[in-house]
């Protein structure tokens, strides 16, 4: 370990993906000093998550950073539960929650181009560093705060002194792992594979949105629109190895059953990827705390993971920034871990496996059930409404906000 006195930092972050970040722009614009520690050489380029909900742009607003990002996604007020053998569709219009919101859909933009942006913000900042190349090893914990080792790997060690440490790193979060705090709940046999192509479904779907989950009892999917892709997710069987779903024949017959055509379709990207429901059974342990998919994860039906993230980050911000400026105890980290945890083991948890169940139905009956279901809730302006307040997360940031 380094044998230099370190800096000292308000708070340290682990990880510069968009939850870090977000936290790292609120905090240094109250004044606090930041460091965030990412593992990767540069900023992280994931393509996962893509939709942002309407309360998620709203404290982006606040932010200054909607009216940033908004240019670089779709604008998506509308999304819809579809029959991929009948075609028929229950079309959403988020327009209907218009008097709770001041973005009334879904943004759809890769989360890197938000995470980009912010650290442009953020470099500039005086009170703001970032290491990168800079691996989390160790979280130590005293008294005063706390003293976080990272592995460098040009050079060996270093240390980093902070009275806080918050771990946005990932699922394989190794602030969550340094303090031993168990990552509960299941892994899905079934991997997800996203295809993306620019190829243009919409010309031969009829009434198709920028997001579409599909039910199918044979093979489900999601299709979701970029700027310039559209992004098809399915899931793929446990049996077949990975390299023969990441071969470009599987891709091509994942394309083909959709829409048929006479040559191969372009595509730009394959990814492959378990899928998981776990939280952590504490989101605060003493001076350490967790946010993002270092706090919890879910399958992403639903646009609910880094939405989630994105959360707990304003939620956590917040209340850091009122215990470093001491005008609150710190105390208050543990209603941070009492709002945030309960709502997503009740709430989006809860959410996303039932909406993974409804979509991949396979009794017959049942499957029409549920698409008569989606249907009569998509034509009553009083079902949808209360339908889209909780699947745009607003419900469960209520609900959060009155736990003290």
């Amino acid at each position: 370990m380094s044998s230099t006195s370190p800096r000292e930092f308000d708070v340290i972050v682990s990880g510069a993906g968009p939850v870090g970040c977000v936290i790292a722009l609120i905090l240094a614009r109250r004044g606090h000093s930041v460091a965030v520690l990412e593992g990767d050489a540069s900023l992280p380029m994931d393509l996962r998550a893509s939709t942002f909900h309407p309360p998620t742009l709203d404290m982006l607003d606040d932010l200054g950073v909607t009216e940033k990002i908004v240019p670089l996604g779709l604008v998506a007020p509308t999304y819809q539960y579809r029959d991929r053998r009948t075609g028929e569709a229950a079309i959403f219009d988020l327009n209907l929650i218009s008097d709770v919101t001041r973005h009334p859909y879904r943004l759809q933009c890769e989360q890197f181009k938000m995470t980009q942006l912010i650290y442009g913000i953020l470099k500039e900042m005086p009170n703001v560093e970032f290491h990168f190349d800079h691996r989390v090893e160790q979280v130590l914990q005293d008294a005063d705060g706390v003293t976080v080792h990272a592995e460098r790997l040009s050079d060996g060690f270093r240390s980093f002194r902070g009275r806080y440490c918050v771990g946005a790193d990932g699922a394989n979060s190794r602030v969550r792992k340094s303090q031993a705090i168990n990552f509960e709940g299941f892994t899905w046999p079934e991997r997800f594979l996203v295809v993306s192509t620019p190829e243009d479904f919409a010309r031969d779907m009829p009434n198709l949105c920028y997001v579409n989950y599909v039910a199918d009892p044979d093979e489900w999917c999601v299709l979701l629109k970029t700027t310039s892709l559209w992004r098809v997710l399915v899931p793929t069987s446990p049996e077949k190895p990975d390299a023969e779903v990441l071969s470009n024949e599987y891709g091509q017959a994942v394309l083909g059953r959709l829409i048929p055509r006479p040559g191969p379709y372009p595509v730009n990207h394959r990814t492959l990827y378990r899928v998981h429901q776990r939280v952590a059974k504490t989101y605060r342990l003493g001076r350490v705390l967790l946010a993002g998919d270092s706090a919890h994860i879910n399958n992403p039906l639903g646009g609910m993971g880094m939405n989630g993230g994105l959360h707990d980050a304003f939620n956590l911000a917040e209340k850091l920034d009122e215990v470093l400026a001491g005008r609150a105890s710190d105390a208050l980290l543990d209603r941070y871990d009492r709002q945030r945890r309960e709502i997503c083991v009740k709430f989006v948890q809860e959410q996303t496996i039932a909406n993974k169940k409804l979509i991949e139905e396979r009794d017959p009956e049942q499957h029409r059930a549920h698409m008569q279901d989606y249907m009569r809730r998509a034509a009553d302006p009083d079902l949808a409404r209360s339908f889209m307040l909780r699947s745009s997360m607003i419900t469960g940031l209520r609900d959060a906000e009155a736990i003290q």
